[in-house]
């Protein structure tokens, strides 16, 4: 496997773009639903393949790593931290092409 090709980032298109909200926001509702205890790991299951379907839809960043660490945290499952990260993500990669031009 080339490392190199799972960090290159994708072109942002709107679906890409869409994917990656839709996996933050399922996954923040998911685990909000679960409650602050969660169901014996079925919170770090989706937080580890929120992590996977994002970094696959707009690009892995490292932004991404705090967002999985803060939800390891008993009661951060309240907070919509994958929605922030793709928000704060999408942001950046679209003000970095823009920049590129």
């Amino acid at each position: 496997m080339d490392i190199r090709r799972l960090l290159t980032t994708p072109v942002l298109t709107r679906r890409r773009i869409w994917i990656a909200y839709t996996v933050a926001i399922s996954t923040d509702l998911l685990q909000l639903l679960l409650g602050p205890s969660g169901w014996a790991g079925i919170d770090e299951v989706l937080d580890v393949a929120a992590m996977i379907a994002i970094s696959w839809s707009i690009g892995f960043h490292v932004v991404l790593l705090p967002t999985f660490a803060v939800e390891l945290l008993p009661i951060s499952d309240f907070l919509p931290t994958w929605t922030g990260a793709v928000a704060f993500l999408v942001t950046f990669r679209r003000r970095q092409a823009l920049h590129a031009r």
